[in-house]
């Protein structure tokens, strides 16, 4: 996995555990309290899914492409990432992020396909 690639996997999932902590704190909107500042974190993982897009390692680093099947499952990948991403910027347009907005985001389908591939792809390219 090219380190960039892997650099934003890693931002992704800081974020998302991030996410649930916010998500804990039962706060009617952001900034209402200690460690309340849930927008920076939303637009830093948006930021992180967007380098995801369209991202895929090389076998072995050597430029060519990737055996069929990896490179299907980054198809996979990338439609995740498109996934979460559109869910991400949903919440980001709101006025206003209650903790029970990330909640939901949390509980979404595509953002927890996106990390269990992240978490698949990391382990299949070691």
């Amino acid at each position: 996995m090219a380190k960039g690639t892997a650099e934003q996997c890693g931002v992704v999932e800081e974020c998302y555990e991030l996410m649930l902590a916010y998500a804990a704190k039962g706060l009617p909107r952001e900034g209402s309290g200690p460690g309340a500042e849930i927008r920076p974190v939303l637009e830093r993982v948006a930021e992180a899914i967007g380098g995801l897009l369209g991202a895929g390692p090389s076998e072995g680093g050597t430029g060519e492409d990737p055996p069929h099947r990896l490179r299907d499952f980054l198809a996979v990948v990338d439609r995740d990432a498109r996934d979460s991403l559109a869910a991400i910027e949903v919440v980001l347009a709101q006025p206003v992020i209650s903790s029970q907005l990330v909640d939901n985001l949390n509980a979404s389908i595509h953002l927890r396909a996106l990390l269990t591939d992240l978490f698949l792809l990391g382990d299949v390219l070691k």
